[in-house]
């Protein structure tokens, strides 16, 4: 992929803290790429260096070639919705959406047309003369895209931009914000905390933590092929056991069994490592079936035909199962075996998260 926006090896410190360390991306044309990470994994530094609200101490920044890395703001060319949409309650919506564009020093006489072609693609043709306090929050949302939108910038950058949503409007924004973008065709780099949030919006994902790059791709990549320990905890739901490394694809757990594992790094036999399990790659077996770690059902979350229920397994922790809603009950001893045609457990070096 041929970067439209480039990150090279960014570093960004605050006092004594390094906030970003050697962050490097690229972002195709038209491509949505979110930054995704918990509290305090650099991801909003990430974006506000790419706006250029901060300085980085090392490493640049280009936009089809162009260095921005010491541009300001306003000679960028891009456009940011903020976590609080920063609408100016007094104004109409039209006003609001004017507002970008006469600090740009536009005519006076393109600015209703620039205006109106703005709140067309967000679908709020003719709120121009409404109140901004009078519209709902999915439409306020909709209006800060439109602002960001109208000064027709090289790139979008969306700061959280649905956390202020109740889940139900959320998740219906989501979508209309996502058909959005790709009816614009703008290249698009946004900040959430939300996985599902990041795998819906996101053609790919960068997974942030500490302030480094841990792994970029698809939704599917991440979840599939974790390249860290980090990556395959964070993402998705997983349990973590203790085992020891017996290659080449052998773990033994404290139960006593050997399970087939898939190793993410290179490993030495004997080697004490983590083995992080998928829900769904795990089944329930007879207590002494072969393979079978020995365990009580705690708890389970029910969902319909499926439900998620909690082991805790005889000196092993505890794991999650994911089976029909039925398979078990609560109280009940059971044995947890490897899914046949589930996800295989996946093996790093024993380390803390």
């Amino acid at each position: 992929m041929t970067g439209f926006l480039r990150l090279e090896a960014l570093e960004k410190r605050f006092g004594e803290t390094a906030v970003t360390r050697g962050v490097s991306l690229e972002v195709g044309q038209s491509e949505i790429l979110a930054l995704l990470g918990p509290s305090g994994s650099g991801k909003t530094t990430v974006l506000r260096l790419v706006a250029g609200f901060e300085r980085p101490d090392a490493g640049r920044i280009t936009i089809e070639g162009e260095d921005v890395t010491n541009l300001p703001p306003e000679r960028r060319r891009f456009g940011m919705v903020f976590q609080h949409y920063a609408l100016f309650p007094h104004l109409t919506v039209g006003e609001n959406v004017a507002f970008g564009l006469e600090a740009q020093g536009r005519p006076a006489a393109e600015i209703p047309g620039l205006v109106a072609k703005a709140l067309l693609a967000v679908d709020l043709a003719g709120f121009e003369g409404r109140k901004v306090t009078a519209i709902s929050g999915g439409q306020q949302q909709r209006v800060a895209l439109a602002r960001a939108l109208a000064p027709e910038p090289r790139v979008l950058l969306l700061d959280e931009p649905l956390s202020n949503l109740d889940p139900t409007l959320r998740e219906r924004t989501r979508r209309e914000l996502q058909r959005l973008i790709k009816r614009t065709g703008i290249t698009t780099l946004f900040v959430t905390h939300e996985q599902e949030e990041a795998f819906d919006l996101g053609d790919r994902v960068a997974v942030l933590h500490a302030g480094r790059l841990e792994q970029v791709g698809t939704p599917q990549t991440l979840y599939e092929e974790p390249a860290s320990r980090f990556v395959a905890a964070f993402i998705g739901r997983s349990s973590a056991l203790e085992g020891t490394w017996e290659g080449p694809v052998r773990v033994h757990l404290p139960g006593g069994v050997t399970w087939a594992a898939e190793a993410s790094e290179p490993l030495v036999r004997g080697e004490p490592v983590d083995v992080l399990v998928r829900p769904e790659g795990l089944a329930f077996a007879e207590p002494a079936a072969p393979l079978a770690l020995r365990g009580e059902v705690t708890a389970r979350r029910y969902a319909g035909p499926t439900a998620l229920f909690l082991v805790r397994l005889d000196g092993a922790g505890e794991v999650e199962v994911l089976a029909p809603s039925r398979a078990r009950s609560v109280g009940q001893t059971v044995g947890v075996v490897p899914a046949p045609a589930g996800p295989a457990p996946r093996v790093y070096a024993r380390e803390d998260i």
